[in-house]
């Protein structure tokens, strides 16, 4: 399944638990944990091969150094 389908279909199900008042049928909730452990598992190996931005470097000002000078 690809990851946009799997998205979608999540998408779907959250549509459709508000319409319901806010619960699950027991087919819908077993399909809502199926998909969302494929999401899990695809962006956890996403962190696994390092492919995931992790943001830039912060780089440190030493301000005792440059009030001494």
């Amino acid at each position: 399944m690809k990851p946009s389908e799997i998205l979608k279909q999540l998408n779907e199900l959250r549509e459709s638990y508000r319409k319901q008042g806010f619960s699950y049928t027991g087919e819908q909730r077993a399909q809502y944990d199926k998909l969302l452990q494929l999401r899990r598992d695809r962006v956890k190996y996403f962190y696994e091969n390092d492919m995931v931005w992790k943001g830039g470097s912060k780089q440190l000002v030493d301000t005792k150094k440059s009030k001494d000078k």
